[in-house]
């Protein structure tokens, strides 16, 4: 007899294995499928964002800083280094270690909210009366389960250049770009998001020359223009990023050990580059292959999303969706939002999800937060604002921490002051935009922030500079 759950979740990703913890939290008899593989072979659940994406991308990038510091920053402390060596090895070796701890982590929770973890591929079969059929495949090896509510966390795979197949080894998506064993000397890049521009930024401060490629006429076009200025300018001057926007690829050819690029600039004139190494980096597409048989009829939109409403269910019935395999924005604390969102509805709770205050960071040095709406998205929506922006260069903190770089720039709306958006390019960006999510999501306005006691010195005083500058009493401006 199959086994039967009242709540199977396919994925064991960030939206996944969170669903999972809750709906077993919640009482319900709970299976995680998930088939992600680690080097080994050997299953390791978190998937994309925990094995080959979020969390060694950041390992990564703190080993590459430091290396940085070592060369280029101590001096200024008085700290001296001679003979410092770099060992890429150990540096892949400390993110394994990592992931290693994170991804067995999730076993340990599964364990302790008795949620059943099955290795494989999920696929749905068929509605046998008020229960979905689900196949579990490993490896030819099958299984069928049922369960009452089925939620999908496939999450989303690399989007492929036409023509140019990665094989991780001379052309590499995220998965290859995070195991580069040796610093090559010439590294491109082809997309100007957040992967490109991260392991771009890897890589340069470990040596390699690097060339960015973007298809977009202008940079990081979903930032809001000063930040992405500001970046722009800092990528280029201090680390030495080439970037090059408005680029058209005319032709890729791979060979053993390099890639040839040839691409038209914005000016229209043509180029010819041989990469070391190449990586992909140019957005990523849902998730979706052999998820359902055909007779199934999962409903798809015109970019192969699930289609699902404002809480996740599809047409078909005790069917969810959550994640980057669904509409919104694909970022892993949106997935696992949605996961515990899911999981409470299906026990018949009702809570609320907020995509006008889901935080956005790009994890670089300096690092670049923000939520809410842009300058450029107000002034296009004819919405009357006002602002106040603050740099990090007065900070008593961050010239502590010798990271002045960047600003606070915060926009509320002319008549009622509410906040619209905050947005923030400088030291611990990623950690300072959450005093923006909680005032925006308490409707807040800028004076709140401004009466509000910042701790001195701290790098959140830049955030409480810039709410005084909305109403231009900026004390240290």
């Amino acid at each position: 007899m199959a086994q039967q759950f009242d709540v199977l979740v396919i994925g064991g990703g960030p939206g996944g294995y969170v669903a999972a913890i809750r709906a077993a939290q919640l009482g319900f008899k709970t299976a995680c499928v998930d088939e992600f593989k680690n080097a080994e072979g050997k299953q390791s659940l978190g998937g994309t964002c925990l094995n080959v994406g979020c969390i060694p991308s950041k390992a990564l990038l703190e080993s590459s800083e430091n290396w940085e510091r070592v060369n280029h920053k101590f001096a200024a402390h008085g700290i001296t280094v001679s003979g410092a060596k770099f060992d890429v090895s150990k540096m892949l070796e400390r993110k394994e270690g990592i992931v290693a701890k994170l991804t067995g982590g999730i076993g340990f929770l599964f364990k302790k909210n008795k949620v059943t973890s099955l290795f494989g591929h999920g696929k749905l079969l068929s509605r046998n009366g008020d229960k979905w059929q689900v196949e579990v495949d490993e490896s030819g090896k099958t299984e069928v389960v049922e369960a009452t509510h089925v939620i999908i966390a496939t999450g989303s795979v690399p989007r492929q250049l036409p023509g140019l197949p990665v094989d991780n080894k001379v052309v590499l998506d995220n998965v290859g770009a995070l195991a580069i064993p040796d610093v090559p000397k010439k590294l491109g890049v082809i997309g100007a998001g957040v992967i490109g521009l991260e392991m771009g930024s890897v890589w340069k401060r470990l040596g390699a020359d690097v060339t960015i490629l973007e298809a977009a006429p202008g940079f990081l076009l979903a930032a809001d223009e000063a930040v992405a200025k500001e970046a722009q300018k800092i990528f280029i001057k201090e680390l030495g990023l080439k970037i090059n926007t408005g680029v058209k690829i005319n032709s890729t050819k791979a060979a053993a050990k390099s890639v040839k690029v040839e691409y038209t600039d914005n000016e229209g004139k043509d180029h010819t580059e041989t990469f070391d190494k190449l990586i992909v980096s140019i957005g990523r597409v849902p998730n979706t292959w052999n998820l359902a048989e055909q007779a199934v009829g999962l409903p798809l939109d015109a970019r192969g999303f699930i289609e699902v409403d404002d809480e996740c269910r599809t047409k078909l019935p005790n069917l969810w969706a959550v994640g980057d395999v669904v509409r919104g924005p694909m970022l892993a604390h949106k997935a696992s939002e949605e996961g515990v969102a899911v999981a409470e509805r299906i026990a018949g709770q009702h809570p609320h999800i907020d995509f006008n205050t889901v935080p956005w960071v790009i994890y670089t040095s300096p690092e670049m937060a923000w939520v809410g709406k842009t300058e450029q998205q107000l002034k296009a929506e004819g919405v009357e604002y006002r602002k106040g922006q603050f740099p990090f260069g007065p900070n008593g903190r961050a010239l502590g921490l010798g990271e002045t770089a960047g600003f606070v720039k915060m926009l509320a709306d002319a008549k009622t002051d509410r906040i619209l958006g905050v947005h923030i390019i400088g030291p611990f960006a990623s950690e300072l935009i959450t005093e923006a999510v909680v005032a925006m999501e308490f409707n807040a306005s800028s004076e709140d922030l401004a009466r509000i006691v910042h701790a001195h010195p701290s790098l959140s005083e830049a955030v409480h500079e810039a709410a005084l500058g909305v109403d231009k009493r900026g004390l240290h401006s």
